[in-house]
């Protein structure tokens, strides 16, 4: 994820219209918007649990996680992040998304 744009971290009003208008659907629109949040938060779960696997040892316990202050420094910066949902509402308003729409057979 690229964080030199611009995302708000907080709920924003927006306009049905113009989220329908890429697809002419707002529904359609949703469905685009759900699948590539998905994608997002995919990718940022496996990042961390990447990230958090050098942490990992198998007799730890209990007082040895909570003590490791980089793995709360690396949890804290993921949770600052601007939710996948959101991500994907910039990228769709700024036209970063790529879909297509399965036409029906006759």
């Amino acid at each position: 994820m690229d964080n030199k744009k611009k995302i708000p971290t907080n709920t924003i009003t927006r306009d049905i219209k113009t989220l329908a208008a890429p697809t002419g659907n707002i529904y359609e629109s949703v469905v685009v918007l759900y699948k590539r949040a998905n994608q997002i938060a995919a990718a940022e779960k496996k990042e961390l649990n990447k990230k958090l696997e050098e942490f990992r040892n198998e007799r730890d316990t209990m007082e040895e996680t909570f003590e490791n202050k980089e793995q709360i420094e690396i949890s804290k910066y993921y949770e600052r992040q601007p939710k996948p949902d959101l991500v994907a509402i910039s990228e769709f308003e700024n036209g970063e998304i790529e879909f297509r729409i399965a036409k029906k057979e006759e």
